[in-house]
Parts: C-alpha cells; sequence; structure tokens
C-alpha cells in the first residue's frame, strides 16, 4: 500500500500557467522514466528498484507492486490536469469562449511542460479493471467539464460545430498528442505550442476566425 498522498506527489502550483519542478517521490520518479524508456511490461519492479538504489523489499514498503506504481503516476497527472483546467476555466469566468480558450491552452501546457508523465497515457491499457475505471473516469470528467464549455459557446452563438462531442474528442486527442513529440529543445517553447493548438481548437468547434486587418 502507498505511503505517499496526492500532496505529497504534486503540489499545487501558484498559477495554472506555473510549473514548478515534478515533485514525485524518487520511486515514482524513477518509475516514470522506465516506463517511458521500456514500457509498463517491459520494466520490472527490481529495475526500479535498481534505479532507485534500494532492494526490492524496501521498493514494497511503499508501494505494493508495479500496478499501483502506474496508477499512482497516472492518477497524478490526470489530477493535475483537472486541477489547471478548473482553474483556467475559473480565471475566465462565464465566457464560454474565454473559457473553452484557457481550457485548451492549460491541458496543452500540461503535455508539454509534464511530457514524461502524460506520455504514461499510453499505458491504459495495462491497468487493472478497478486502477482503468478509476482514471478512465477522471478523463470523461475533463471531456465533459470542455463538452459543457462548447455546448454553452453553442447556445450563445460562439460555436459552431454541429458535432460538439465529436469535436471535443477531436480536441482532446489533438492536445494529449503533443505528450508524444514535444521536446523543450525544439523549435516552439511550450506556450508557443499551447497558443497554435488554441487557434486550431476553435477551428475544430466552428469559432470563425478574426477578420484580416
Amino acid at each position: 500500500m502507498s505511503t505517499e498522498t496526492s500532496q505529497d506527489i504534486a503540489a499545487p502550483a501558484e498559477h495554472w500557467r506555473s510549473y514548478r519542478p515534478l515533485a514525485l517521490h524518487p520511486i515514482l520518479l524513477r518509475a516514470m522514466e522506465a516506463f517511458n524508456e521500456h514500457g509498463y511490461h517491459g520494466t520490472s519492479v527490481r529495475d526500479i528498484a535498481g534505479r532507485v538504489g534500494v532492494t526490492v523489499p524496501a521498493l514494497y514498503y511503499h508501494y505494493a507492486n508495479k500496478q499501483a506504481l502506474l496508477a499512482t503516476l497516472l492518477e497524478t497527472s490526470i489530477k493535475d490536469v483537472l486541477d489547471r483546467c478548473r482553474a483556467a476555466a475559473a480565471e475566465a469566468g462565464d465566457d464560454p469562449l474565454a473559457r473553452f480558450c484557457g481550457m485548451v491552452e492549460s491541458i496543452v501546457l500540461s503535455m508539454a511542460h509534464r511530457r514524461q508523465l502524460a506520455f504514461l497515457d499510453t499505458e491504459i491499457r495495462s491497468l487493472e479493471p478497478e486502477n482503468r475505471a478509476r482514471y478512465v473516469a477522471l478523463r470523461d470528467y475533463l471531456e465533459h467539464m470542455l463538452l459543457d464549455t462548447v455546448e454553452a459557446g453553442r447556445a450563445r452563438g460562439v460555436f459552431a460545430t454541429p458535432i460538439p462531442a465529436d469535436a471535443v474528442r477531436a480536441v482532446l486527442i489533438m492536445c494529449q498528442g503533443v505528450a508524444n513529440w514535444f521536446r523543450e529543445d525544439g523549435p516552439l517553447t511550450a506556450e508557443q505550442v499551447a497558443e497554435r493548438h488554441v487557434l486550431l481548437s476553435l477551428g475544430t468547434v466552428g469559432h470563425p476566425p478574426a477578420p484580416a486587418s
């Protein structure tokens, strides 16, 4: 059984655009690195323990098994995204356009700044049923937050998409894909990538572009 709490793993950011160094327990940090390099099934508990510099029994004192490590990492990731998305939405207020832009920006920034953590979403297939159900429920909540905003925008004539649910899924897939390819030493900063994805996402939900000056 894990002895860590969500507060121990990831302290709240001062602002949803701010990213302090990732504060993971050393066991979680090394597990994340190993899962990224070799995949969940290609990583052994002995490998993780060796990376940390502890014995396997010492690792089990903190986490029951390898599955607990993956489930903790994935839940840490999605809860951080949700917290930042809620903060961005709250900052935007009742304007659905501002809320949508802020939420998309927050998601993309999370994918870029927390790339190694976000990349583990590809290992959802490795979660056991109970852990998978809990994680999927959190992902669904994020999708519903975005969909509610798009529906509010449609009601006000801000968004014109005739298929809001499909549009929101497309936006999320596009944003989450940033974790697969973004590099800190690449040609674009995380902020520039987020800005471009906001524009792409607005087109997806049918918001007309601003007239050329």
